[in-house]
Formats: structure tokens, C-alpha cells, sequence
């Protein structure tokens, strides 16, 4: 039997003798130790010393409507009474069902099926492998490729590591990736092409024709992040840039898939991002806020024209041969339903509006610090980035770890503020109000300034 712990310190040393913690160099937790959450309310975490934390970051981007929702919560106990999961090939339940025509309704057209696995990373892997197989079955097997961003994240299984585009996570595995062909990054601030900031032609966007005019007959798909590049560094750019490369699928009969992982459900002011663009995908890969935040959940989205080339007798062995044990879990169907009803009934998206709007002034004071180069914001969703020189745009040296001493700072200011790189984020649930939105980067300026004084 475990020995009940309940000293502070002993659970830090368990914490540090058993844990191997995610996107971590567990050498710092010799002397920066972990924090020990013990329970949330809101836009809250506290720990078990009682020290309260603002979640400016929704708990690595997936809660949104706040910690410890009622609703939710009900929801969630009422399914476990009923049945926790149950095998989902040659089965089904009311949650899966319920949902997916749910999602099929609130998805732009034409999608119209619903494939489940269980978190952002699967939903793109399958989105690659259901694009792959397609092409091989109606008789075009040598459109086997894919072209993604520089910047790009999609997850971290291999196959997704091999679209990705962020050399610090994605490099040491380059041995074990497939090819890809590669077209620049639409980050306006660093704009690849060296232009001016709003005033190009998106001549990124005409790097991706240059791919396609020599390969398409070689390529199945595009995978992009729509209008925001998130682990790359909350990199948001221009809703041009997407209708071009709709465009540019559609002249070279090429498949868009769009990772709405990280964005979809209202993050960016709009239930899905592509929405900003006003067009549709192939294949649409879902996550994270679909059970805002409660359970491990993901959905590969396809067209019936997609799914119609799965579809034949067993012996022309069409299946799409792919799953997972917890596919469709009843859990979290059950609170992706509520959470879709929630959004709905409360008019979640349009009660954001004034808060996204009081969020996009609140940043504008962070233009004043003499550290910080650009400012970016889009929905519930602000970014600043951190730059050592304002005019030539240098970033701090990897090795200063100035990111690393804002958080820290932050933690210490009762806020947490997770860095990507030199970028620091705000992606707060949905339920913050104005007032608390304020507070929230009042208390981030005064954490940057307190560091870069």
C-alpha cells in the first residue's frame, strides 16, 4: 500500500523520483521545483500551500470554460454512472452520436464525417494517413507527399513531427521523418521574403504555387495551422494568406487539411478559424476545447467525397485501418456534447466579443516597452514577443533564458505565463471577465518590466 503523502515537500520528491514531465529538462527541477496543483475555480489554480495563479495560458490552451464548470461536471459523473467506454468497432453510444452530428452541424461545408481519436496529435496523424490512402484508392497512388509550414506544429508523433516546422522540437528526430516539401512561414514580423510588414503581395503564399507548378502530381495534401502558427511562436497572419492557399489546392487538385487543433471552438473570435477566411477544408483535424479542457478527446473531420473512397465491399480491403482503444470514450463525448451547449446557450461567442475588444486595447500599452518588438492578437488570443533589440528585431541568446526568468517572475506575481521562445502568450478561458482581463496584463506588463528594467 502507498503511503499517504501529505507533506509538501515529500510529494515534490516523489514528484522529482518517478516523473518524467513533458517539453522539461528535468535537470531544472533540482532547483526549481514543480508546482503542486490542487484544485481550480474559474480562471484560477491553486496550489496546495494555497497560493492562487492566474491560468492566463487555459492549461496549455485547452480549458475554456473555466476551471471546475458545474455543468461539466455534472455531465461528466451522470455519464460515468451509465457506462466509462466501451469498445467503438462494432459498437456505438449516444454521446458519439450525439456529438458528431453536432460537430457535422457547426463545421463548415461539406464536411460531413467524423472519425474520433483522443488527442490533437492522432487527429493530424490520421488527417495524413486518410489523405495518403485516398489518393492510393482512386488510382493516383503517386500523390504520396505533403507540403507544410516553416513554424508549424502539429504534435508530436512521428508522422506529425515530420510536417512540423520548429527546428527545437522537431530537429533531433530528422532521421527517423519522411520527406516533405517545405514553404515558408507567414510571420509578418520576420517575413521570410524581407518585406514590410503589410505591405507585400504575399509572396509566401506564391512560394507554395512555385511547390505545387513542379509536384502537385507528386502531393496529396497542405497542412496548415489557420491564422495562427501556435507553438511556433503565436505567429498570426492575414486571412489572404488562407483563401490563397485554398485556391491554390483547389487549381492543383490538392487536399487542404486544416489543424484547428489548438483554435477551433471560439478561440480566435469565431468557432472555427478557417471561418475568418471564409473557406472550407478537406479534411479538419479537433481537439483541446472540444471538452473544454475536461478530457482527452480529438476528431479527424473528412468530406463525403473523402469517405466515399473508404467505402466498398470487405474484400477490396478499403478500410481505413486505424484507431484507438479509447476512440469514442463516452466520458468525453458526454462533456464535448455539454460543452457544445454551453457554447451555444450562453452565447459564449458572442459574449466574448467586448472582451476580445477590451483584450486588443489592453495590449497596446506593451508597444511602450522598450523589449518588446511586436505585438499580435486575434480573438482570445495575445501575444508579445520579447526582442533584445527593438530596432534591428535581435533576439535574447537562447542561453540568457530571459523567457525562462518571466515566468518565473510571473509565478512569483500570481500568474502564469507560459513562453514559447522569446514569445510570451495570454489565451485565457472564455469566462474571464473584463475587469479580470485587465488585471491580467497589468500584471504581465509589470513582470516584464520587473525583469527587462
Amino acid at each position: 500500500m502507498v503511503a499517504k503523502l501529505s507533506n509538501y515537500d515529500e510529494l515534490i520528491k516523489k514528484d522529482f523520483e518517478y516523473i518524467w514531465h513533458p517539453f522539461t529538462q528535468m535537470k531544472d527541477y533540482e532547483t526549481d521545483k514543480p508546482i503542486i496543483i490542487e484544485r481550480g475555480e474559474g480562471i484560477y489554480v491553486y496550489d496546495l500551500k494555497g497560493n492562487k495563479y492566474l491560468d492566463a495560458v487555459a492549461s496549455w490552451w485547452v480549458n475554456t470554460l473555466g476551471h471546475s464548470n458545474k455543468r461539466l461536471n455534472k455531465a461528466l459523473t451522470e455519464q460515468a454512472e451509465k457506462i466509462e467506454h466501451v469498445i467503438f468497432s462494432g459498437f456505438t453510444h449516444k454521446p458519439a452520436i450525439e456529438l458528431a452530428e453536432k460537430l457535422v452541424q457547426i463545421t463548415p461545408e461539406p464536411l460531413k464525417k467524423v472519425f474520433f481519436s483522443d488527442n490533437g496529435s492522432t487527429a493530424v496523424e490520421v488527417a495524413l494517413k486518410m489523405a495518403y490512402q485516398y489518393w492510393a484508392q482512386i488510382g493516383k497512388p503517386e500523390k504520396s507527399k505533403f507540403v507544410a509550414l516553416k513554424n508549424s506544429y502539429h504534435g508530436d508523433t512521428l508522422g506529425v513531427v515530420s510536417i512540423g516546422g520548429c527546428d527545437l522540437f522537431h530537429k533531433v528526430y530528422k532521421p527517423l521523418l519522411f520527406d516533405i516539401f517545405q514553404a515558408p512561414s507567414p510571420y509578418c514580423y520576420r517575413c521570410p521574403m524581407g518585406q514590410n510588414q503589410g505591405e507585400c503581395c504575399f509572396e509566401c503564399a506564391y512560394e507554395i504555387e512555385n511547390i505545387l507548378k513542379e509536384n502537385h502530381q507528386n502531393i496529396a495534401g497542405i497542412v496548415v495551422e489557420p491564422m495562427i502558427q501556435g507553438a511556433g511562436g503565436m505567429i498570426i497572419y492575414p486571412e489572404k494568406y488562407l483563401k490563397i492557399v485554398r485556391e491554390l489546392c483547389d487549381k492543383y487538385d490538392v487536399l487542404l487539411i486544416d489543424d484547428e487543433v489548438a483554435m477551433g471552438f471560439g478561440r480566435t473570435g469565431k468557432m472555427f478559424a478557417c471561418e475568418h477566411a471564409e473557406i472550407s477544408p478537406d479534411i479538419m483535424c479537433i481537439a483541446k476545447g472540444i471538452t473544454a479542457g475536461y478530457m482527452p478527446l480529438a476528431v479527424t473531420l473528412s468530406t463525403q467525397k473523402i469517405y466515399a473512397a473508404f467505402y466498398d465491399d470487405y474484400e477490396k480491403t478499403k478500410t481505413f485501418y486505424h484507431g484507438h482503444s479509447f476512440t469514442g470514450n463516452p466520458l468525453a463525448c458526454a462533456v464535448a456534447v455539454e460543452n457544445l451547449k454551453i457554447l451555444e446557450e450562453d452565447k459564449i461567442l458572442e459574449n466574448n466579443q467586448p472582451k476580445i475588444e477590451c483584450f486588443k486595447k489592453g495590449l497596446e500599452k506593451f508597444k511602450n516597452l522598450k523589449n518588446v518588438g511586436d505585438i499580435r492578437h486575434l480573438g482570445m488570443i495575445g501575444a508579445v514577443e520579447i526582442v533584445k533589440d527593438k530596432a534591428t528585431k535581435e533576439p535574447f541568446d537562447f542561453k540568457d533564458r530571459i523567457e525562462m526568468k518571466i515566468y518565473k517572475k510571473g509565478l512569483e506575481n500570481g500568474i502564469i505565463m507560459r513562453p514559447i521562445g522569446n514569445t510570451f502568450y495570454f489565451i485565457p478561458p472564455y469566462v474571464i471577465t473584463e475587469k479580470e482581463m485587465g488585471e491580467m496584463l497589468d500584471i504581465a506588463y509589470k513582470t516584464i518590466t520587473e525583469v527587462l528594467k
